[in-house]
């Protein structure tokens, strides 16, 4: 946190990678209720966007189930002149238990906070890996909550 009590969007760009395996609902605390995740390569029938808490609440609440043992590595932050904007480069590797395969990603995250929480979400992943893991689009969705 910040000296005026607020996490800024580095403090929460850290919370989000330590939280998201091990502690949904305190991940979910991290976002405003106004709070839009996008994911700009989406492929056709997952959602590119989400908008309010409650839409990202239901989406991201079975990834700790989904992708066990989620960690990530190889963290690359860059400074921005915002304290309110974070972007990283990250590694992502977790076992997808319904296929029993290995499951590694590279993502690029960007990240924007309001009074601490984060409002605006980016992740921009690649799709050729989340089906290699998971089978097809249709296993990706059920998996992630997705209607």
């Amino acid at each position: 946190m910040t000296s005026t009590g607020h996490r800024n969007a580095a403090q929460a760009l850290d919370e989000h990678l330590a939280l998201i395996s091990k502690d949904i609902q305190r991940w979910i605390e991290l976002f405003a209720d106004d709070a839009v995740v996008e994911f700009p390569y989406a492929p056709p029938g997952l959602p590119a966007r989400l908008e309010g808490k409650a839409a990202i609440d239901a989406y991201f609440r079975p990834t700790p189930q989904t992708f066990a043992g989620l960690t990530f590595s190889d963290v690359r932050r860059y400074v921005t002149t915002d304290p309110d904007v974070a972007l990283a480069e990250v590694h992502g590797t977790a076992q997808i238990p319904a296929t029993g395969k290995r499951y590694e990603q590279d993502y690029i995250m960007v990240l924007r906070t309001r009074a601490g929480k984060i409002v605006h979400y980016r992740e921009y992943w690649n799709v050729g890996r989340a089906l290699e893991a998971f089978g097809d689009t249709d296993a990706v969705r059920n998996a992630v909550g997705a209607s």
